[in-house]
């Protein structure tokens, strides 16, 4: 069972923003910007392109969803997305407010983010979603 599905199970604690019966969205814990989401199936599976494509098209659209309520919540210019993969093995996206390209560093990473500040951001991103 990976990182991810623990989340899900509800065995790790998570500052969820989003879910159905297929997706998940929560907040990244070390965010690139105020904002930064992951967005995951539900069902385990390494690497993204290893998706139905069903599976991939459904993520996508389900984190368009996500990207909306990011938008809203932090006034940002366009909500930027990025697949790495070699965190945890489960495929995710990240999506990232941004206002320039270099907001896409993830050598900024923030840690130690507060509790109050990551739950009033989820709050935030939850308003948007439509």
């Amino acid at each position: 069972m990976t990182l991810f599905s623990k989340i899900i199970a509800g065995e790790i604690p998570s500052y969820k923003v989003a879910e159905d019966d297929r997706y998940y969205a929560f907040l990244d814990i070390n965010p690139v910007q105020p904002g930064h989401t992951l967005v995951i199936p539900k069902r385990e599976e390494d690497y993204l392109f290893d998706l139905t494509d069903e599976e991939l098209g459904g993520l996508m659209a389900f984190a368009k969803k996500v990207a909306r309520g990011i938008k809203q919540a932090t006034n940002c210019r366009k909500v930027g997305v990025a697949v790495l993969g070699l965190e945890v093995n489960h495929a995710h996206v990240h999506l990232i407010p941004i206002t320039t390209e270099g907001d896409m560093d993830f050598h900024k990473k923030q840690s130690n983010v507060p509790s109050e500040e990551m739950e009033a951001m989820a709050e935030a991103i939850k308003k948007g979603i439509i």
